[in-house]
């Protein structure tokens, strides 16, 4: 299946960043590049690495340059995550290309890789939330509420791994089709963004 193998590449890649937790460490792919083990490893870096910068920028006492800074960051770090899904999507084309569509096809509500895209955050959530059920400085209320909670996201993880199983088996025999819309993001574009544009 395929979320065994994407499963098994974030949690490898989240458990990596986490040897040296830092937000500014080189990452290291395993992977060999163009292969589809090699983006998911990626995609989920990109994961962590940002999880990591959203918890920075909350400290309420973070200095505003360095807040902004690292606001920018964040959102460079978004766009370079859409850019992955769309790279992710192009390899699901690729790979089903050539599948006869049947009569009566459906199109799915989101595309293959951005229902990845919610597996590798959802692997970040059971990862940090497995922290929290097991602070040393936390109170047995909170084991227990992290505990339950921890409960439910593995229960959505079984739950959306087999849903993109089925989707892509769906697919694969043309019970349904991919129809990718790309993300045309504008405030990233210098000439949709009217504040960009406005400064000419």
């Amino acid at each position: 299946m395929f979320t065994t193998l994407a499963n098994d590449i974030f949690l490898r890649a989240i458990e990596d960043y986490h040897v040296t937790d830092d937000v500014d460490a080189p990452i290291q792919n395993p992977f060999e590049e163009g292969s589809i083990e090699h983006d998911l490893y990626l995609k989920n870096w990109i994961d962590t690495v940002q999880w990591h910068l959203e918890d920075i920028i909350r400290d309420p006492h973070i200095d505003p340059v360095e807040a902004l800074a690292l606001k920018r960051r964040i959102d460079a770090s978004n766009q370079e995550r859409t850019d992955l899904v769309e790279a992710i999507d192009s390899y699901f084309r690729s790979l089903y290309g050539d599948v006869a569509v049947q009569p009566g096809a459906t199109i799915n509500t989101e595309s293959p890789a951005w229902a990845v895209d919610r597996l590798s955050i959802l692997a970040l959530k059971i990862y940090h939330m497995k922290e929290q059920v097991v602070r040393k400085d936390a109170t047995p209320e909170h084991h227990a509420l992290c505990q339950g909670k921890l409960d439910i996201l593995l229960q959505q993880q079984v739950d959306l791994s087999q849903a993109i199983d089925q989707l892509l088996a769906d697919i694969r025999e043309g019970r349904k089709y991919m129809k990718v819309y790309r993300q045309m993001k504008m405030y990233n574009d210098p000439s949709t963004n009217p504040v960009l544009y406005g400064q000419k």
